[in-house]
């Protein structure tokens, strides 16, 4: 086991430093002098000279790159060109609320996904397993962006049911929720669905019910059992791409999270705060897939073997 964590941590690591030299290579690939285009066009020759100077824009490409990655392991990205704060700061700062929106979109789509898949596996090829693959295939097809308006234009606008967005307690997180859980639902409801299905006609499981065993205690501690390593691996690379995902639904709801704070960036040409804030969700994502290596080979001891 030991072997296996030092392999998936290196990897972990490689994939890391990947994400940051990619962002590094981007921001310098923007067309336009990043000095020029903070200040502005009414900044004169020499300010934009003493702020290239500042960033480093003027010594070798490799120089500041050796400069970006010794920054990077510090945790050091200067200040703000907007807030006039350490960038890192505001990241931090912000991330929670990525971080809670995404586990309330996870939570949603697990009861959900799991409950539907379970039912359409139950009542294979009937009208409800139909309906719920049908559910399925659109929340998969539906871009974000556009759950999310339609989310607000029915609940907030026209039902007066929830709040359209905001920071706040629970019911302003429901709607945002939604829309990220809903692709997640659908991949959660095929998994299970097919993975009872395969298991559910094995000698074990006949077994089981010729025991005398309720369908129900057949169906959860013993089926359900064996699709979860499909599943967990899911949930974990899902759960990591919603810290990236989060950027267009806190974007569509204003929740003030990391993901609004890189767009807000972006849109200033604030370099400092966009790779922080790409960092920190590179880094959330590298560190839960990570763990869900590790809850993989424990699972399953012919990965950690293998």
């Amino acid at each position: 086991m030991t072997g296996y964590l030092i392999r998936r941590t290196l990897f972990a690591v490689f994939v890391l430093w990947g994400a940051v030299t990619v962002v590094f290579g981007m921001l310098r690939l923007v067309p336009g002098d990043p000095a020029q285009l903070i200040l502005g066009s009414d900044a004169t020759q020499q300010e934009i000279a003493q702020l290239r100077t500042q960033m480093g824009l003027d010594r070798p490409l490799l120089v500041q790159y050796g400069k970006y990655l010794s920054d990077v392991v510090q945790l050091n990205f200067g200040d703000s060109y907007r807030y006039h704060k350490d960038a890192m700061g505001l990241v931090v700062d912000r991330f929670p609320l990525t971080l809670q929106l995404a586990v309330v979109a996870m939570v949603i789509a697990l009861v959900v996904g799991i409950s539907l898949g379970v039912i359409a596996a139950l009542r294979v090829n009937r009208f409800t397993d139909r309906l719920v693959s049908v559910f399925a295939l659109l929340s998969q097809s539906m871009p974000s962006f556009w759950i999310g308006i339609v989310l607000i234009l029915v609940f907030a606008r026209q039902l007066h049911l929830l709040p359209s967005g905001g920071q706040g307690g629970l019911d302003r997180m429901i709607l945002p929720g939604f829309t990220l859980a809903l692709p997640i639902i659908a991949i959660l409801i095929r998994l299970t669905r097919s993975g009872l299905l395969d298991v559910i006609h094995e000698n074990y499981i006949q077994t089981a019910r010729a025991k005398g065993l309720s369908e129900r205690i057949v169906i959860f501690p013993h089926a359900i059992r064996n699709a979860l390593i499909p599943i967990v691996t899911v949930v974990g690379i899902k759960f990591g791409e919603l810290l990236g995902t989060a950027v267009i639904v806190e974007t569509v709801f204003a929740w003030p999270g990391s993901g609004r704070l890189l767009v807000d960036a972006i849109g200033a040409r604030d370099y400092n705060v966009v790779q922080a804030a790409i960092l920190m969700i590179a880094g959330g994502f590298v560190l839960i897939n990570l763990a869900v290596d590790v809850l993989y080979g424990y699972l399953d001891p012919r990965i950690r073997q293998g």
